[in-house]
């Protein structure tokens, strides 16, 4: 079967190649770059044929597409995003849903969809995506490749389109772990520096068991083969509390940053997407203190479990890749869990890794740590040392 440009998660009809700006460790990589984010000379759609055209045309690349291109990587396409990044299953009402890697009646995860596939699909070596509650992470574990959600300002978000500033990041996908890697040196600034005391891994059995039964036994079995059986608590108390949390936090934000455009232009939005915003438009300003109190001091409390030198393995989705067909009922129990899993991370300012090192009923489940922020780079060493040991399905 011949694909489509769009299935394998470009944007269709959109011509954006760009050469490397110099020489560097990236040289002869294929970077695709997630419709949200800059690159100049080509409009940044968001996913919305509304935002592209009430927008103008970027005249410089996002500060982290300049970053990669200068250190060798080739732009070739912009990948398709769910509208206006919010959603985590990976459709598009308007450009297309990509096309799941392994089974076609599957849903790629989003809304870095585009991103994930394309490295899924070998169009790309390397992909840039946005996370905020899950964006990166869910379907990298959907689609079977590696990814990085950094800690929360590690990398510049000039020229990337804001959806919630107080929990957006840039991430990014690879095929493997020492191109995973490589791209974090570049983000971060250059060589990882000293020689410094490994993380620990450990697994945090709570996050463990939101997830469905198959995907905690393929982690389990995974955990075991890799010698981590160290127990934590990521949650330490009711989980629903930080997706609540997240769920009017993530809502607030966009009803002040993209909430007077909506009200202004009342843009055409996919009927699954458009009552997404509804809700978060309809939030009360008011409620923001007593969210953010309870995010200060749960992320306090969990920067506090975590310490400066664990890392914790937890669930990057709850289940394996959804059905394209899956109802009501069960996508919102994915969401349900899926937004209290990246609520961690998310809350607290964590990097967060997703490797494709375990398989349920023949599909990936991603394996991720998460650790304290700021250890990106020792997240990204630890990384190379499992994927050296050999521990993958």
């Amino acid at each position: 079967m011949t694909e489509s440009w769009a299935s394998r998660g470009f944007v269709p009809g959109l011509e954006c190649v760009r050469e490397p700006t110099a020489i560097g460790v990236l040289d002869g990589l294929r970077l695709a770059v997630k419709d949200l984010i800059d690159v100049a000379g080509a409009p940044t759609g968001g996913g919305n044929p509304d935002w592209a055209d009430s927008h103008p045309v970027p005249d410089a690349d996002a500060a982290c597409v300049a970053m990669l291109r200068a250190a060798g990587a080739r732009v070739i396409g912009k990948t398709i995003t769910d509208e206006l990044a919010f959603s985590l299953e990976g459709e598009n009402a308007f450009f297309g849903t990509p096309r799941h890697p392994l089974q076609p009646d599957r849903l790629p995860g989003g809304s870095s969809s585009g991103s994930a596939a394309a490295v899924a699909w070998g169009e790309a070596d390397i992909a840039l995506g946005t996370d905020t509650g899950g964006s990166v992470r869910v379907p990298a574990s959907f689609c079977g490749v590696a990814a990085m959600r950094p800690s929360h300002g590690r990398v510049p978000l000039a020229g990337v389109l804001p959806f919630a500033p107080g929990f957006d990041t840039v991430g990014w996908f690879a095929r493997d772990v020492n191109t995973l890697h490589a791209v974090g040196q570049v983000l971060f600034g250059g060589a990882c520096g000293p020689a410094r005391v490994p993380l620990r891994p450990c697994i945090a059995l709570d996050a463990l068991a939101l997830a469905d039964a198959d995907v905690q036994q393929a982690l389990l079995a995974w955990s075991r083969q890799a010698g981590i059986d160290a127990p934590r608590e990521a949650f330490a108390g009711a989980w629903q509390a930080w997706g609540d949390a997240y769920a009017a936090l993530q809502g607030l934000d966009i009803r002040e940053q993209l909430g007077p455009w909506i009200r202004q232009r009342r843009p055409r939005m996919g009927e699954s997407i458009a009552p997404r915003f509804g809700q978060a438009l309809a939030l009360d300003p008011d409620t923001r203190p007593r969210w953010q109190a309870w995010r200060d001091e749960a992320a306090r409390a969990l920067v506090n479990r975590l310490g400066p030198d664990e890392a914790w393995l937890v669930p990057a989705a709850p289940c394996v890749a959804l059905h394209r067909f899956a109802g009501s009922g069960e996508r919102s129990n994915f969401y349900a869990r899926a937004l209290a899993l990246g609520s961690l991370a998310g809350h607290a300012a964590l990097p967060q890794i997703v490797l494709p090192f375990a398989a349920a009923r023949g599909l990936p489940v991603g394996v991720s740590f998460i650790a304290a922020p700021g250890q990106d780079e020792r997240l990204l060493e630890l990384a190379l040392a499992l994927s050296a040991t050999g521990s993958v399905q």
